[in-house]
């Protein structure tokens, strides 16, 4: 009976044993954990990477010969938009109206580069991921008639009046989202010359140039008043 009591003391001690070691072992398991909040509040802001994707030709452009008499001017380059800030037009006829991707617009718009069909330099998209390009860009119909309305193209800003300081870096004066991409704009044999920049091997144009408009807020929804009721 004594001996008996013994082997049941082993067993029990035995049993806690693994049941200890177990908890222990599936404690040390577990994987650190912070508890986010939610619902944060942040601003929106656009991608920084976008900055940095034609940056391998930043040497390229800094190197490359001025073209003097086929380089655009900034008055052709908002007279191509309906208002500033609006998408360029198509100024060109277009081959094959349901293509899209590196068939049709991309295969000039991407890299750029000079067309000798034009004689003009194609310009570079900020933004080659976006393949369904006229779903923005939209042919230029300057030989049809439009029916007069109260729209009026309002100025675009100018080059070199925006400074915070004297002599600090201009600002941003456009939003960001889409055109995140400085360089396709602003250098290149395709950039405009007054907003060519002088330093493109300096890729990180963020850390010295800040945004004027960055801010994106909620505008209630658009509702035309009908003034042809009596």
């Amino acid at each position: 009976m004594k001996r008996l009591g013994i082997i049941s003391l082993f067993i029990v001690l035995f049993i806690s044993f693994i049941a200890i070691w177990n908890y222990s072992y599936q404690t040390g398991l577990e994987d650190a954990y912070i508890p986010l909040e939610q619902e944060i509040s942040t601003p929106l802001i656009p991608s920084e990477t976008g900055v940095f994707i034609r940056s391998k030709y930043a040497l390229e452009y800094a190197n490359m010969t001025v073209d003097e008499i086929h380089q655009r001017s900034l008055d052709t380059y908002y007279e191509n938009r309906a208002f500033h800030g609006a998408p360029p037009s198509i100024p060109h006829p277009v081959s094959n109206e349901r293509a899209m991707g590196e068939k049709e617009c991309l295969q000039c718009h991407q890299n750029g580069g000079f067309v000798t069909k034009y004689k003009a330099y194609a310009p570079v998209t900020p933004h080659p991921e976006m393949l369904n390009c006229k779903q923005c860009h939209v042919p230029q119909h300057t030989q049809q008639l439009f029916k007069e309305n109260n729209f009026f193209k309002a100025a675009a800003p100018s080059v070199g009046t925006n400074s915070a300081l004297v002599g600090s870096p201009p600002m941003i004066p456009h939003q960001i989202q889409m055109r995140e991409n400085c360089l396709s704009c602003h250098a290149g044999p395709s950039a405009p010359k007054e907003i060519r920049v002088s330093h493109p091997e300096r890729i990180n144009c963020r850390q010295c140039h800040v945004s004027t408009d960055n801010t994106v807020t909620n505008s209630s929804i658009f509702i035309r008043p009908n003034t042809h009721e009596k």
